[in-house]
This record gives C-alpha cells, sequence and structure tokens, in this order.
C-alpha cells in the first residue's frame, strides 16, 4: 500500500470518527445530517471544518467549569442561611398558580419564596438614585455584578459611591464580566482596587496566557444590600438608560426586599467565589417579610444541561390559559417557543409580543423579522414600540405570573451566558406591570401579515442572511 493511499485511509478513518460525533452530539437530524456528509465527502477539508465549527466548545468549557463551580458552591452555600422556612405552603396556592408554580419547582427544585415586595423602577433616572441611596444607607455590606459599567457621568457617580461606602468601612464586592469591561470601560476594576474596593474580573480576556472566550459571559445584574435590600433585572450601569444621552434607550430593573434578597446574595457569593477563586463568609441576614409576593430565581448558564431558563420558557407558554404577553429587546426564539408561542395563539391564547421599532443591533432586529411569518399566521401578535430602544425584558402569563430578569429571548442568553430571571406569582404586581404593556401597546405599531411578505427580494435575502447566524448572535 503507498503512502498516499496509507494517508488517505488515515484522514478517512478521522472522518468516520467526526461523522459519528456528529451523530452523537448533534440536536436536531438536518445538523447532524449537513455535518455527517461534510465529514464524509471531504475527508480532509470537511473534518477541519467541523473541528473548526461544527464541534461545541462551550458544552465542553462549560463542564469543566461546573465542576469548578460546584467546588466552590459547596463551600459557600454552608456559610448561607436557608430560606426554607419562608417557602410557601403549597396548599396556600390560589387555583391559577398552581400549575404554573410547578414548572419552577420541577426545574429549581425550590418552592416559591412569601413575604417579597417587589417594586418596578423605570429607567436609569428612577433606578439609579435609589440603587445609589441603599448603597449609602448600608450598614454592612454592598455586592454588585454587572455586565456593563459605562465610562461616562453616571458610571463614574456610581463607582464614586461606592467607593465612598468602602471608605466608611462597608464591605463592598464588585464583580464585572471581562467581556462586558472590554467594550465599556477597562479602568473600572483598576479605579475600584486603587481605592482599596474589592473587584473582581469573570472569566477576563487576556491574550498571556491565553484565554479569549466570547462566550460563556456573566449577562446577570445584581446588587445586594446587607442582604436584605436587592435590586435585579435587565439594565446595565450608564447614562443611555436615563433621558440624557446621544444612544438612549429605556429600560426597566426591579428592588425587591425579602426572603428573595439571601437568595440573590447566594447567587452572587458563587459567582464570586468563581471568579475570584476563594469563598466569602456573608453577613448574616434578618428574617422578615416585607410584602405579599411568591417569588423564585431560575438561574441559568451552559454548565447546567437542564436549561432551566429556555425549559421554564416553553413549559409557562403551553400552562397558558388566556393571555402571554412578552416584552423583549432582542426576539430570536428557539424551535420550540416558536411552536410554544404558535401553538397557544391557535388555542385560543391572546398572544403579544413587543419589541423595538429600532434596534441597537440591526442585525438582529433583520435576523428575527425571518421568524415573523408563521408566528403571524398562527395568530400571535407582534408590535413595534417606537423609538428610543427598550431594552425590557419581561412575560406576563394570565395576568398572574410574571417572568423578568437578565434574558433576553435569543440564543446566547438561553444557551450561553450566565443569566438570572426572577418568577413572580402575585396578581396585583402582574397587573402593575400590564398597565405599563398596555401602554406601550396603544402606542405602538402592530405588524401584520402582509407587511412582512410584502418585504423587497433584496430586504428578504438580506433578513433570511443574518437568521442563518441567528445562533451566534
Amino acid at each position: 500500500m503507498t503512502p498516499y493511499l496509507l494517508l488517505f485511509n488515515f484522514f478517512f478513518l478521522l472522518s468516520i470518527i467526526g461523522a459519528g460525533h456528529a451523530l452523537l452530539t448533534k440536536k436536531y437530524p438536518s445538523s447532524a445530517l449537513i455535518w455527517v456528509a461534510v465529514c464524509l465527502s471531504f475527508p480532509v477539508v470537511g473534518l477541519l471544518v467541523y473541528i473548526l465549527f461544527g464541534v461545541n466548545r462551550v458544552k465542553r468549557s462549560a463542564k469543566k467549569l461546573r465542576k469548578e463551580f460546584e467546588t466552590l458552591q459547596g463551600k459557600t452555600r454552608e456559610a448561607i442561611s436557608s430560606t426554607l422556612a419562608h417557602s410557601c405552603d403549597l396548599k396556600e396556592l390560589p387555583d391559577e398558580f398552581i400549575e404554573l408554580e410547578k414548572i419552577g419547582r420541577a426545574l429549581t427544585g425550590d418552592l416559591p419564596l412569601k413575604g417579597n415586595e417587589i417594586t418596578p423602577l423605570y429607567n436609569g433616572q428612577q433606578a439609579f438614585p435609589i440603587m445609589k441611596d441603599a448603597i449609602k444607607q448600608a450598614k454592612q455590606s454592598v455586592y454588585l455584578s454587572t455586565y456593563l459599567l459605562i465610562k461616562d457621568d453616571v458610571g463614574k457617580d456610581f463607582v464614586d459611591t461606592l467607593i465612598a461606602a468602602h471608605k466608611r468601612g462597608i464591605h463592598v464586592a464588585v464583580l464585572i464580566d471581562g467581556f462586558g469591561l472590554f467594550w465599556s470601560w477597562v479602568t473600572v476594576v483598576r479605579r475600584l482596587r486603587k481605592h482599596g474596593v474589592p473587584a473582581t474580573i469573570f472569566m477576563p480576556l487576556r491574550i498571556v496566557p491565553p484565554q479569549i472566550r466570547l462566550n460563556l459571559r456573566n449577562h446577570r445584574k445584581l446588587l445586594v444590600v446587607d442582604g436584605t435590600t436587592g435590586f435585579a433585572g435587565g439594565m446595565n450601569i450608564g447614562g443611555n438608560r436615563t433621558t440624557i444621552g446621544k444612544r438612549r434607550m429605556t429600560d426597566m430593573h426591579f428592588k425587591l426586599t425579602g426572603p428573595i434578597v439571601c437568595r440573590l446574595q447566594e447567587i452572587f457569593l458563587e459567582d464570586w467565589a468563581y471568579a475570584k477563586g476563594e469563598s466569602h463568609q456573608p453577613f448574616p441576614t434578618p428574617d422578615q417579610h416585607t410584602g405579599n409576593s411568591l417569588s423564585r430565581v431560575i438561574q441559568d448558564g451552559p454548565d447546567n444541561p437542564a436549561n432551566p431558563l429556555h425549559t421554564s420558557l416553553v413549559a409557562t407558554i403551553n400552562a397558558a390559559r388566556k393571555t402571554i404577553h412578552i416584552m423583549t429587546p432582542y426576539f430570536l426564539p428557539s424551535r420550540e417557543i416558536a411552536s410554544a408561542l404558535t401553538i397557544a395563539a391557535l388555542r385560543g391564547v391572546a398572544v403579544h409580543i413587543i419589541l423595538p421599532a429600532k434596534c441597537n443591533l440591526p442585525f438582529m432586529h433583520w435576523a428575527s423579522r425571518n421568524y415573523m411569518q408563521r408566528l403571524l399566521e398562527g395568530g400571535v401578535r407582534i408590535f413595534y414600540q417606537p423609538p428610543p430602544f427598550c431594552h425590557t425584558k419581561l412575560l406576563i402569563v394570565d395576568d398572574c405570573y410574571t417572568q423578568f430578569g437578565s434574558a433576553n429571548l435569543d440564543p446566547r442568553s438561553l444557551q450561553l451566558n450566565f443569566e438570572l430571571n426572577i418568577e413572580v406569582l402575585d396578581t396585583d404586581f402582574a397587573d402593575q406591570l400590564m398597565r405599563h404593556i398596555n401602554t406601550t401597546i396603544n402606542k405602538s405599531h402592530e405588524v401584520s401579515r402582509e407587511e412582512i411578505v410584502r418585504r423587497s427580494i433584496p430586504v428578504r435575502l438580506r433578513d433570511a442572511f443574518f437568521w442563518l447566524f441567528s445562533p451566534y448572535l
């Protein structure tokens, strides 16, 4: 046998192994079929293409992270008081809550916590002063985790508030995502550390030693003060969340008090332990009920193979009986979510999706239009709200169940990022947010099927082209 034939047989064997790997790991038959064909049809080039673009390194890296997380989480959780005493007695739940509550319990293993008060905060001009006041009134600890802390007057003022709290003896800890830091304000951690504030970066981007992970980002937004007051949602910190600035956007954040805050503190300390490489002893937190909301955290990331956020969205949409309202800045639904929305509309549920008319990332807007025709034909109603760009993320079902947090309705949030959503079973809270939803719908443009069908061929090709890359946008 000639050396060339031996080499060909060797690469063909590797191609068969690559094809087998695709058969065992790909989620959809169409995807597996394409990669099998590529590997076997082009034994050398096809195999290299599959190794570069077909192998899911995110999941592999996430498995490694999960092992590291579990070690540190065990140490951290030993130091955190249990919230079990505040869990809801399921016999007390109203009928409309029962099926929706079961979904979150099955996915997280946690009962909803009672006795919480949750206040919506509209835009930075309302949220930032309240958040800074909470920091100024802190007696023991301030924990902040954010994706972006933008270098402008608002961001600098926030950093000054954190430094001032540290100087008066408050334990301040700041966690910023490495990629968010890279394209917002590289010097923020350096400045905090200069003043003695413990600050660390979640998966920093480094060339030496090499560590350039564009995925596996910490997209969570958390502020926890004294273990009694928390802030969560989708709002980054910067002037574009206020009425000033050329790139202004609207957004919503939430102030939380009650037993749920202890859970938020636990999640921050777990993330801090991983990023810093050491666990932290939390301050004791008082046990007190401050309101009437039943709440539960849904924590998700690429290290969790159960994909609880994605599964909760699909299951909650399927459980809806009357209404579904979704407000999201980016709409690239998975097949399962798109099917669930269509089926819900076909069985008589009023499904309303509110999107920005002008997206800050045009390619996301173009890709999302490729999903719309089937949804509209199924009876889903889609609305474009006028500028400024809206970054709010809300799901309200049957006027009694609300889910809010950091996750967008796209593959990056639901598969690649570390995210945190909070579900609330409270008709009064849902009613408050529905007033905001209805006000927005009344000033929005409803997208028609004819509008999507009438797109010109070049526009449809552009939208479809970016739709091809929707798993990576």
